[in-house]
């Protein structure tokens, strides 16, 4: 009997330091091929910020369709993941059916599905959305990707592939102490900023924006450098009159200080509103002065227009019926829609990039990285300036021959020790700040100023991302964000957006055209092994006993 005491005694207290053991070292294990659960070094430290308690509410709750109960999964899991490195992450999934109206309203758009079941298709609306809470402040995540996908199964696994960059970059920005500075800069006939608000207010969410004009150069040029040195990024964005020496002296002190640079250049003048209204019109060089500058950081602008046969469309007025105007959606060759660099961390899984005007990027020998951002289709023409162009031209049978000019480079990113445009040259300004040599900076190039510009409809300006006569979506919005993102990204955030991950998906024509056999397989097949398990088993039972 003591030694059964002891035997018990003995179980007790080894369950007992079992679980203390089990609960002092907790740890998750990723047996996924992939490690899909494995967070990045940079997600980790982004999690070492959260210092009280951060809310994390999902809207994938309820019914809707079985492809997507994959994503709330997916999300359920990674989100335990966050949860189980920092308990001051709390989760919760809601079902968005009683708040639509809500959740709308708030900027959480919902996504009609197309759905496939037993070789029937119907629509089902899901709210592919979580909401982040933390200290006063609140933003969303966007959980399926804006990106122009050949199938819902190709946007699941991209949804899923950008769960961590997704999550990662809105905790980041929530959690910053400080934000990082940008300044607009004007003075040169920049774009309005009724044409900027839909890129700006955006970029205002996440860093602190600030207008800079470069006027005050002309009196107070040494204030005016220290001053702008004070921001971290700036923003040139279609500037149509010519720099001074003072002001391309002024913006390279400013690069070569380690500032940032977004440059979006139009070299030509050629405007679709104004073509618009009269039907013709000249393009013609731009003269900015910026040629010698750039050609310092290793690139050129040239003066050529491209045509581009995968183009956007523009809607034009065709005829009357009654009394209506009918207006028909044309493809227009001088608006390029433009793929973005899979393997670049800004361009990957955006849609394509619609540009106005847009002008072809050379570049030249030097110590500078560069990296293709945006480049045309192969099928192109070049189309020298001046020219007169006319918008009847649209009519017009394009002629395969003639568009052999290959792909055509619109944005470049640059990377590295950019060398001064006034090193060895009388500099317009004499200057404490000086320097000759930027270490380790980096810059992208744009050769459209319109890539930015947001539409206006009866004095209110409409969304990037979609044009408001032919409502085609584009990537314009994302790809500029991720852009700022990635100059402005000292931690290597950016980089999760080329996560890549294997999704299993299952073939829906082919489990429809096998359903009876897997239903076989999965339900009578198990029912018919355990009926002649018994009917054996008792069968050698009364046998052995019998």
């Amino acid at each position: 009997m003591n030694k059964k005491l002891k035997n018990i005694l003995f179980l007790m207290i080894g369950l007992v330091a079992l679980n203390t053991i089990n609960q002092s070292f907790y740890h998750r294990f990723d047996v996924t091929q992939d490690q899909r659960y494995t967070l990045s070094e940079t997600t980790k430290t982004i999690l070492s910020k959260v210092d009280k308690p951060l809310f994390i509410t999902v809207y994938l709750e309820g019914d809707f369709p079985s492809e997507f109960k994959r994503l709330q999964v997916e999300t359920r899991q990674y989100l335990e993941e966050l949860a189980a490195k920092n308990s001051n992450i709390i989760i919760h999934f809601e079902n968005p059916d009683e708040q639509r109206e809500d959740l709308i309203k708030r900027g959480m758009m919902p996504s009609q599905l197309t759905v496939e079941e037993d070789g029937k298709l119907s629509e089902a609306i899901i709210f592919p959305w979580a909401e982040i809470n933390f200290a006063d402040q609140t933003k969303t995540v966007s959980l399926l990707p804006t990106a122009i996908v050949a199938s819902q199964e190709e946007q699941l696994q991209k949804a899923i592939e950008n769960l961590e960059y997704s999550f990662s970059n809105v905790i980041n920005s929530i959690t910053q102490k400080e934000q990082k500075t940008i300044a607009f800069l004007s003075g040169n006939g920049q774009l309005a900023d009724i044409y900027l608000i839909s890129f700006l207010s955006k970029v205002a969410q996440k860093y602190r924006l600030a207008k800079f004009t470069l006027d005050s150069v002309a009196k107070n040029p040494q204030k005016t450098l220290q001053e702008l040195n004070s921001f971290d990024l700036a923003i040139i964005a279609k500037p149509t009159q010519k720099f001074t020496s003072e002001e391309k002296f002024t913006i390279d002190q400013f690069i070569a200080n380690g500032g940032k640079t977004l440059w979006m250049i139009d070299n030509v003048q050629a405007d679709q509103d104004s073509l618009l209204a009269s039907g013709k019109m000249m393009a013609y060089p731009r003269d900015l002065d910026l040629t010698d500058l750039l050609f310092s950081y290793g690139i050129r602008i040239n003066t050529t227009l491209v045509k581009d046969l995968y183009s956007a469309k523009i809607a034009l007025a065709t005829g009357t019926v009654g009394n209506q105007t009918q207006f028909q959606n044309l493809d227009w060759f001088y608006h390029p829609l433009v793929g973005g660099n899979p393997n670049s961390a800004i361009t990957k899984n955006i849609a394509p990039v619609r540009l106005q005007f847009a002008n072809q990027i050379d570049t030249l020998k030097n110590n500078i990285k560069k990296t293709p951002l945006l480049q045309s289709s192969p099928l192109t023409q070049k189309v020298g300036t001046p020219t007169i162009i006319e918008l009847q031209s649209i009519a017009d049978e394009p002629l395969e021959q003639e568009y052999v000019s290959g792909n055509q480079l619109f944005a470049i990113l640059l990377e590295g020790d950019f060398k001064s445009a006034y090193k060895n040259r009388v500099k317009p300004f004499e200057t404490s700040l000086f320097k000759e040599n930027a270490i380790d900076n980096k810059m992208i190039v744009i050769s459209d100023g319109d890539v930015a510009k947001n539409q206006v409809l009866k004095g209110k300006p409409t969304d990037l991302a979609r044009d408001k006569w032919t409502n085609e979506e584009f990537g314009n919005k994302d790809f500029l964000l991720n852009s700022i993102d990635y100059l402005l990204d000292d931690t290597g955030l950016i980089e999760l957006r080329n996560k890549t991950l294997k999704i299993n998906v299952l073939d829906k024509q082919k489990a429809y055209k096998e359903r009876t056999f897997w239903q076989f397989l999965n339900v009578v097949l198990p029912l018919i092994l355990l009926f002649t398990f018994g009917f054996v088993f008792n069968y050698l039972r009364k046998r052995k006993y019998s």
